[in-house]
């Protein structure tokens, strides 16, 4: 027997070495074979080749400036749909395999199945766009490689502020290369949901809050409340119980009313955010509690309440959930065109001018408009964390 180095035969060296050899082939061959995978599913046609894709983002994307330009540079799927770096791309491409999966199930195998489903879907690729600073848009474009003088004027004008003020370009450019979804879908399924939690509820505890406007009353109607009764109780407002007979309520209302202009009932000295809006008989009902001056603008105001009655429909236990949805309209309204400033940049009286002034661009109603608006004003600099 021949020995070797270390009391080891020659052929036990062979032998290791091949194996050696074996194992960094096959490392080199799985790599390879990686390698292979994640080129292929990088690639458009196998991105559209599920029919789900080809009839919905993959004709959108198709007319879209992504896919045919004048300077013939195409962004495909995986430069806007995959992360950057190996690792998260692997991480991204193991994600991926429950889109198999739903192919199989036939979640979004038809057109009706795939708009019912298209806001989730943008959500979900809007939120990962955000956390990463849009690092997809910028593997191709980058501040410091724009000509502003060379931009529309209308570009220049949001585009050179973002590039100050750090803004990510999913927050103005959504919609850029699929259709936008529907966002009053999911405005309006958010409030359902906002009233089942209420029912669920019961409106059973002490201190409740308005989901929406609402009318109230002097003396309790004797059968079913019509018009706008003798007060509007407005979205987001507290009122405390006093009694309970059967679907009604009898309530009272706290608050702060200008001198002068008492039928506007405010939640807060000075800061013009409306509680309820009192008819002329209501008015009359209204108990001063005590008197106040602003030594900023000299205006009296008066702490006051009344006592009124209202159904317990669209009254709410608990002030989160509202102030949850008020800030889910807040983006789906307002993030669509530009990223939404936090509320706490402005003062509660600037919301109003500010909402005013966008209120054209705006596509909600006019109730939705007031609870934003309310949202906007109870989160606001001189009001956040104030009950």
């Amino acid at each position: 027997m021949r020995w070797g180095v270390g009391g080891i035969s020659r052929r036990a060296w062979i032998i290791g070495a091949m194996t050696a050899a074996g194992g960094v082939l096959i490392g080199v061959l799985l790599c390879a074979g990686l390698y292979g995978a994640v080129v292929y599913t990088d690639r458009l046609e196998f991105c559209i080749s599920c029919h789900e894709m080809k009839a919905t983002s993959f004709a959108e994307y198709s007319k879209s400036i992504h896919y045919q330009n004048a300077s013939g540079v195409r962004a495909v799927c995986i430069d806007c749909h995959g992360p950057r770096g190996l690792v998260p791309l692997l991480i991204d491409k193991v994600r991926a395999t429950n889109d198999l999966l739903q192919h199989l199930l036939g979640t979004i195998d038809t057109p009706e199945k795939f708009e019912a489903q298209r806001l989730r879907m943008a959500k979900q690729v809007w939120a990962r766009l955000q956390a990463s600073d849009s690092a997809e848009c910028r593997g191709c474009h980058s501040w410091e490689a724009m000509d502003f003088h060379k931009q529309r004027p209308a570009a220049v004008e949001k585009m050179q502020p973002a590039s100050q003020s750090g803004d990510t370009c999913i927050s103005c450019h959504k919609g850029i290369a699929h259709h936008m979804p529907d966002m009053a879908q999911g405005i309006q399924q958010a409030f359902n949901d906002l009233v089942a939690l209420a029912a669920q509820q019961g409106a059973k505890a002490d201190t409740l809050y308005s989901l929406a406007t609402k009318p109230m009353f002097i003396e309790r109607p004797a059968g079913q409340p019509e018009g706008n009764g003798d007060a509007r109780l407005l979205a987001i407002s507290p009122v405390r119980v006093l009694e309970r007979q059967g679907e009604w309520l009898k309530v009272r209302l706290e608050g702060w009313q200008q001198e002068g202009a008492e039928r506007a009932f405010y939640a807060f000295r000075g800061q013009r955010i409306l509680n309820a809006a009192l008819g002329g008989d209501a008015v009359a009902k209204v108990e001063q509690l005590a008197t106040e001056t602003d030594p900023d603008t000299q205006i009296v105001w008066h702490r006051a309440t009344v006592t009124l009655w209202t159904t317990r429909a669209a009254l709410i236990a608990d002030r989160a959930p509202l102030l949850a949805y008020g800030g889910e309209l807040f983006a789906d309204s307002c993030g669509t065109c530009h990223s939404p400033p936090p509320p706490a940049n402005q003062l509660a009286n600037q919301w109003v001018g500010t909402m005013n002034s966008m209120k054209q661009n705006l596509s909600i109603d006019d109730e939705q408009y007031r609870f934003l608006q309310k949202y906007l004003q109870l989160n606001a600099s001189d009001t956040a964390g104030r009950n």
